[in-house]
């Protein structure tokens, strides 16, 4: 039986990741890899590191392949799936769960890797949200800090009023003022750029005399955009400098090679990861992510994603191709 003071976690994965296309048309944007395993592998890697042992997922677009992907690499971990039917935003999809979730909850968000110790929030005598100075806060909701205290929130502001942006971690004492707030929100009717808004809710949280504390974080690495995406990636090697297996080939770390890769006569790195099965040979790739049972042939990579049984067999300096795709040139020698 569960302790009442024990956390449950919340992951919403029901986006489609728009800004990620071609690669999620056909595949759940929490499965890209970025380092040694897919988005969602890492963050479930740091709930599991925080002792939580009951974790509530909200998916909906392709969730299957994230159920199928979860039940193999974690089978020991307590997931329960529930499904956002529609598109309804952050707060919606933590409100669908509230069937489910009771007590302490603490919600991250599938589209960020944050390094942080997520018992810090656990811990705090307040509701927590993890906090960042930005350059542009207009993409997040912001916050108003006073004496070490939350004193006001905006979601996505066209003039905001500090550069301190919310970055995905929310821990919650108890969740039901939450529960209680989004209720209002939705019988309400209320939206913020057309969906309803988790920061809505906490602002009438904060109006009823709620108190929130921010936690400034360092380690938070969007994986919203293909830059981004590269840019995450070379964080995750460089923390991690993964072990790698590629005999006959060159290798400039930090690299990923899964075993079940097959690269051969190629010069790898740095900052490449490339996934389970894929096939590569008599190719140069630096700064990529190739991911699984890509084929990869006579190509030279540079800044690039691959996504997940794309074929490409040519010449090319840049490329972004999304799953099941195939593009072949006429040059189709490498000098290695």
């Amino acid at each position: 039986m569960k302790n009442k003071n024990e956390f449950s976690a919340i992951i919403p994965v029901a986006g489609a990741g728009t800004r990620l296309r071609p690669h999620t048309h056909t595949y759940p944007k929490v499965l890209l890899t970025v380092g040694d395993k897919p988005i969602i592998g890492h963050i479930l890697d740091e709930i599991s590191r925080a002792g939580i042992k009951k974790i509530y997922m909200v998916i909906g677009y392709m969730g299957d392949k994230i159920k199928s992907y979860i039940s193999e690499k974690y089978p020991r971990l307590d997931v329960t799936y529930i499904v956002q039917e529609e598109p309804k935003g952050l707060g919606h999809a933590i409100w669908i769960t509230r069937n489910y979730v009771k007590g302490p909850a603490l919600v991250m968000l599938g589209d960020t890797i944050i390094s942080a110790d997520l018992r810090k929030f656990m811990k705090a005598d307040e509701d927590a949200i993890a906090v960042r100075e930005v350059a542009d806060p207009r993409r997040f909701g912001v916050v108003d800090i006073e004496r070490g205290l939350i004193t006001g929130m905006v979601e996505k502001p066209l003039h905001p009023v500090s550069k301190m942006a919310i970055v995905g971690i929310y821990a919650f004492k108890d969740s039901k003022p939450l529960f209680q707030s989004l209720d209002l929100l939705i019988r309400s009717g209320r939206t913020t750029k057309g969906e309803i808004q988790l920061t809505d809710a906490m602002v009438m949280m904060l109006k009823s005399g709620h108190k929130f504390i921010p936690v400034t974080i360092d380690g938070w690495y969007d994986c919203g955009k293909p830059e981004t995406l590269l840019e995450t990636n070379r964080y995750i090697l460089k923390k991690k400098n993964p072990a790698y297996r590629a005999p006959g080939c060159a290798v400039l770390e930090p690299v990923y090679i899964s075993p079940r890769a097959k690269v051969s006569n190629s010069i790898i790195g740095p900052y490449v990861s490339i996934g389970d099965g894929v096939t590569m040979d008599y190719s140069i790739v630096s700064d990529s992510i190739i991911n699984e049972n890509a084929v990869i042939m006579n190509m030279n990579l540079s800044k690039s994603l691959v996504g997940p049984s794309a074929t490409i067999i040519g010449r090319r300096e840049q490329i972004n191709i999304g799953e099941n795709s195939e593009i072949r040139f006429d040059k189709t020698v490498c000098d290695l």
